[in-house]
């Protein structure tokens, strides 16, 4: 890297651009990142279809739901820590550590007495899956140039689109041909390819770690504590308890009150985990809103629409997951292209074009006539994968590409943290918006998984077919005004141009 077109760097961040990130034989650990890549995606999805196999073995029916919440908790509160490590350490010791805490939380997952245990150890693989996933998209960008990155993104994305569609199919066909207990195996064999290609073949040049050998270990705690109090209370919230409950009122507070810990530790810190300028530069501040929104926004086609497939469309559960997996047909493809479009007109209007076309997609659902036809859906989920491929891709790329290797970790994990806290966010405010439109239209009568429940069962009238229906519309309505947030915010808060990093 010779200069910087636009802002200027830190003193470390410039003396880092110039050196090589990595080496070795590249196509080597670009098949490990796509193997570590899969296992997190996968794992997020697997657990799903296996719950009652699980509760029947294990029981605990009441809290099998901090199956998911436990490792999603895990995953989005160590991506800051692992950015940070990532940059101060490298990225081989950060990826070998996270692997091995992956495969040892499968291994006692597998090995699991009772519910309790399960989450625990469920809890460990998302201490591990927070380092799969940060430190392989960073890596990604420090193993190619820029005018090649849309390719190894494009990679990723097919790699993470495909494993969490075919999550749920496997683990159900593990969990009624095999044992639960497989669900966890299988990634044993897998991981253990994937850290043998990076222990063999990922080569990182020495670097000079004595300026950067002050670990903020009080920041790391303050940020854990914090996210996982109030992503606990966002998670649980409306589920386990009322959101206007003792308990909701408590976390709240205290996250709150953690918040304002973590605030003045970091001012502190010498060398933050989340440090200050990940919010001062207008790019970075800007991709981490934009990427916030996404998270938001694709909460709707991924949790309520295989419901208003089957309870709207009446489709069975495989036809209805269809519905939902051609976006990862479009999403690949449209990333990969997008490097065409941002070449030309540059990364913030690619990303504009991609988030306006979602926003009117997402804004055309509600406008579906009732009951309709399944290709009508599917239409719109195709169009909205490669609307979002033009979105996501040109701003991750964008973003790296304004940073030097010495902050491209903390950079890649602030983006992706900001994406799982608005996930987190929009299942929590979405499950509402859906349980509040249910109730208005039922006369207080159930949510939206009782009156799903008693469709499945045959026993609904056709009343509660359109109530549902009204409560997906609502939430993806919602969905489009968080499009139209990220529409607003790279328009006037993004720069024009990047201030990209030349090669």
């Amino acid at each position: 890297m010779r200069g910087r077109h636009g802002v200027g760097s830190t003193g470390s961040a410039a003396r880092e651009a110039a050196r090589p990130a990595a080496t070795g034989r590249r196509g080597a650990v670009v098949a490990a990142l796509m193997l570590s890549m899969a296992l997190a995606a996968l794992d997020a999805t697997i657990v799903s279809t296996a719950v009652p196999q699980i509760v029947g073995d294990l029981g605990g029916f009441s809290v099998f739901s901090w199956l998911f919440s436990g490792y999603l908790l895990a995953v989005t509160v160590t991506l800051p820590v692992y950015g940070k490590l990532s940059d101060t350490f490298g990225r081989k010791p950060v990826l070998i550590t996270g692997s091995v805490l992956f495969l040892l939380g499968s291994l006692l997952c597998a090995l699991a007495w009772n519910m309790g245990a399960l989450i625990a150890f469920r809890v460990v693989q998302g201490l591990g899956g927070g380092a799969l996933q940060g430190t392989v998209q960073t890596l990604a960008a420090d193993l190619y140039p820029l005018k090649d990155r849309p390719r190894i993104q494009s990679k990723l994305s097919t790699v993470w689109a495909v494993s969490a569609v075919a999550g749920p199919g496997l683990g159900g066909v593990l969990a009624a041909y095999a044992d639960w207990r497989w669900i966890f195996l299988v990634n044993l064999p897998i991981g253990a390819v994937a850290l043998w290609l990076i222990v063999r073949h990922l080569h990182e040049p020495q670097r000079d770690t004595t300026a950067h050998a002050r670990v903020d270990w009080a920041g790391a705690l303050a940020v854990f504590a914090c996210g996982g109090v109030l992503l606990t209370a966002l998670v649980q919230g409306g589920v386990a308890w009322p959101w206007l409950s003792a308990p909701s009122f408590a976390l709240f507070g205290a996250g709150l009150a953690l918040a304002g810990v973590v605030v003045l530790v970091e001012r502190r810190a010498a060398e933050p985990i989340i440090p200050g300028w990940v919010w001062r530069r207008r790019t970075i501040a800007a991709v981490n809103l934009a990427l916030g929104a996404l998270g938001l926004l694709m909460v709707a086609p991924t949790v309520f629409l295989p419901t208003y497939a089957q309870s709207v469309l009446g489709l069975a559960p495989v036809a209805a997951g269809f519905v939902l997996s051609v976006w990862t047909l479009s999403w690949p493809v449209s990333a990969a292209l997008s490097q065409h479009v941002y070449r030309r007109i540059g990364f913030r209007n690619t990303a504009m074009l991609g988030i306006g076309t979602a926003a009117l997609i997402l804004f055309a659902f509600p406008f579906l006539p009732y009951p309709g036809q399944a290709w009508q859906p599917t239409l719109l989920m195709l169009l909205l994968g490669a609307a979002l491929g033009l979105f996501q891709l040109p701003l991750i790329v964008g973003v790296q590409s304004t940073v030097g290797w010495a902050e491209r970790g903390t950079t890649t994990a602030s983006v992706l943290f900001c994406r799982q806290t608005g996930q987190t966010i929009g299942a929590a405010v979405f499950g509402a918006v859906a349980n509040g439109v249910l109730a208005a239209r039922l006369g207080g009568a159930g949510d939206l998984d009782s009156v799903t429940r008693a469709l499945d069962s045959g026993s609904a009238p056709e009343a509660t077919r359109r109530a549902i229906a009204e409560a997906v519309h609502a939430v993806y309505l919602g969905a489009a005004c968080a499009a139209a947030l990220a529409f607003l915010v790279l328009l006037f808060l993004a720069p024009r141009k990047f201030p990209v990093l030349t090669d």
